[in-house]
């Protein structure tokens, strides 16, 4: 086989970059293992691609960590392409993993049938529609749950089924950035609401906003869960750092 990468498994690569969390980019990892005998690779080669892979991102390289030297030509351009329409990458690297998913029963926790998460208020046109709704939706929660190490970022809550990749502008403004986990919040079923409607936000400089309306509840609730955020930062994520542009958009035009 080639020493070049080719396109298709440069897209998968991209997938498990996303959604394993930074520390977990070595050979020894079982999901990197068994993608690697699935496109003709070796782990520790796969390993080193992810490592290629952290060398282009900024919030990596900006916080002072550092990737692989070494990134290829099509390394690089992948990485523009997902930067400049991770819509479009996202769901296609995601559509690659779920066929290796189908194929090797261990990769499963990779698929997007593993998201349970759906947003409601989505209209999908027919079922073709839908499944690349889904799809899209997985590729976007594993990724924001990845890259805060599946806690929510206000209250560090990390039960899995009470976590929300919340979309900080939403999903139904702007198709663009849909998939991109720099749109993403990683939140609890609670926070999420009350940030969806906005109830609370997330200023550029990443501290938490109580909405003035949250202030005339009197529970224990609210003052407990709520009311006491008001303030404080965010717990940042590893990866994929909230883009200052859209929290500022959350701010101004969703936040009352």
């Amino acid at each position: 086989m080639s020493n070049n990468w080719t396109r298709e498994q440069l897209l998968i690569a991209i997938n498990l970059y996303c959604q394993l969390p930074f520390g977990k980019f070595h050979q020894g990892n079982p999901l990197i293992i068994a993608t690697a005998a699935k496109i003709g690779r070796t782990p520790s080669a796969l390993a080193m691609k992810l490592s290629n892979l952290a060398s282009l991102d900024p919030d990596i390289t900006g916080s002072g960590r550092k990737g692989l030297a070494g990134a290829s030509q099509l390394d690089r351009a992948i990485w523009a392409e997902f930067s400049a329409n991770p819509d479009q990458v996202g769901y296609d690297s995601q559509v690659l993993v779920d066929q290796l998913a189908q194929q090797e029963a261990s990769l499963t926790p990779l698929s997007s049938d593993e998201a349970t998460e759906i947003i409601t208020n989505y209209y999908a046109e027919n079922t073709l529609s839908h499944t690349k709704v889904r799809v899209k939706q997985a590729f976007f929660r594993k990724a924001v749950l990845s890259s805060y190490q599946g806690r929510c970022c206000i209250t560090g809550l990390a039960e899995p089924k009470l976590l929300v990749a919340s979309h900080i502008v939403p999903w139904r403004e702007n198709a663009q950035q849909r998939l991109n986990p720099a749109n993403g919040l990683c939140l609890s079923v609670l926070h999420d609401k009350a940030y969806d409607q906005g109830l609370l936000t997330v200023t550029p400089d990443f501290l938490i906003r109580v909405s003035p309306r949250l202030f005339a509840d009197q529970s224990d609730l609210a003052k407990d869960y709520l009311w006491q955020l008001d303030g404080k930062p965010i717990t940042l994520p590893q990866k994929f750092m909230p883009n200052p542009e859209f929290l500022a958009y959350h701010a101004e035009h969703i936040f009352n």
